[in-house]
């Protein structure tokens, strides 16, 4: 979608929600709709996680990356990483106060479980990797879950594959290489190329994590589970940190500070820039053409960002920003989008896909192939 607030923020201000005693519904075409989304970010990449937990974008490592999961553009052959009840289930989700870490309750028949899900990053920052952490508490009775890893082919430019490399299933997709980690109660019943497929079953009490590790053409650490779990809090305590800072008072402080972690979310740390969206190719209507890739920093859409963080009190998101935009006028000239990276915005280029309800999709070239 061409707004931000339609694109990001309508996704992710998510109040605690109940879907009909059911698995959220995908369409007959097996779509998720866009309110059904929510974001998780970390300073450098932004994730859309659905409510029935099938986590179907994610660009590695940064917001104009090629997508490592695009299931929300290509239902046949994108990527996706599923962690759904078996039974029928209801769902509530929700942000924890203050912060941009989500936790989703699944209800069913036999039980009920959380997952708290979270782009993690470090205690000095940003990680220099990208850290998807889902963790499942058992809270009730016993819900049966089933995973599912689906590494995709980025429209056909991408071939991707696993191997096991010092006991850990490491996987390929074009210049990403990733490791899918997860604990002994995850029980894989199909291990290859194209991915992975799991089962967990999760008791009162009882608490599993699953997570991606992964960067673009470089080595991995690999962390322990115990870190990455530790993390997810961390992270949590970060959000809340700078939430605190923010300068309102009255009774509209809880959805300013949530819209103000959204515009949090689209600040691209590693240049300062304001990404107009953190997704691609979604249209304003469904059906409609202005479905284009604004993974750019447009110069309006960071106008409006600038001064909400001024009027909010984030004086260093607003001078990063800032500083950044008149360097690139100063370079490149008046410009009505820039790349995030700096300089003109270019590059770009029609990719024939199923798209969200939408034959032909607009996004960055992919610049890489496998």
């Amino acid at each position: 979608m061409r707004s931000r607030l339609k694109s990001v923020q309508g996704n992710v201000v998510i109040n605690r929600t109940r879907l009909d005693n059911a698995r959220p519904r995908r369409d007959a075409d097996n779509y998720l709709h866009l309110e059904h989304y929510a974001a998780l970010g970390d300073g450098r990449t932004v994730a859309l996680s659905g409510s029935d937990g099938s986590l179907d974008w994610w660009c590695v490592p940064n917001l104009d990356s090629p997508p490592l999961f695009d299931r929300l553009l290509d239902l046949q052959e994108g990527g996706y990483f599923a962690i759904t009840p078996v039974e029928a289930f209801e769902v509530e989700r929700a942000y924890r106060p203050e912060s941009n870490v989500l936790e989703t309750i699944f209800t069913t028949a036999g039980g009920k479980a959380r997952m708290v899900e979270s782009l993690n990053s470090g205690s000095a920052g940003r990680l220099p990797w990208c850290e998807l952490a889902r963790r499942i508490e058992g809270l009730e009775g016993s819900v049966h879950f089933d995973i599912a890893l689906r590494l995709g082919h980025r429209a056909g430019t991408a071939s991707p594959y696993m191997q096991n490399v010092g006991g850990h299933d490491v996987f390929h997709v074009g210049s990403v290489l990733g490791l899918f980690l997860r604990g002994s109660g995850v029980i894989i019943e199909h291990l290859g190329d194209n991915g992975a497929t799991a089962s967990l079953a999760i008791e009162a009490g009882e608490t599993e994590f699953l997570a991606i590790v992964a960067g673009e053409d470089e080595p991995l650490v690999v962390p322990s589970l115990d870190e990455i779990d530790a993390r997810i809090d961390g992270s949590d305590e970060e959000w809340r940190t700078w939430a605190q800072t923010v300068q309102c008072d009255g009774p509209y402080r809880e959805a300013l500070i949530r819209n103000a972690l959204v515009l949090k979310l689209l600040l691209f740390s590693p240049s300062g820039a304001i990404a107009a969206a953190a997704t691609t190719s979604l249209p304003e209507r469904i059906g409609g053409s202005k479905n284009y890739d604004y993974r750019f920093a447009w110069v309006r859409d960071a106008g409006y960002t600038i001064n909400a963080f001024l009027r909010v009190g984030a004086q260093a998101e607003a001078k990063a920003a800032l500083t950044w935009l008149l360097k690139q006028i100063e370079k490149v000239g008046p410009r009505v989008c820039y790349s995030i990276w700096g300089g003109a915005a270019s590059d770009v280029r029609t990719v024939d896909l199923p798209g969200y309800y939408s034959a032909a999709i607009w996004m960055r070239s992919w610049r890489q192939s496998g």
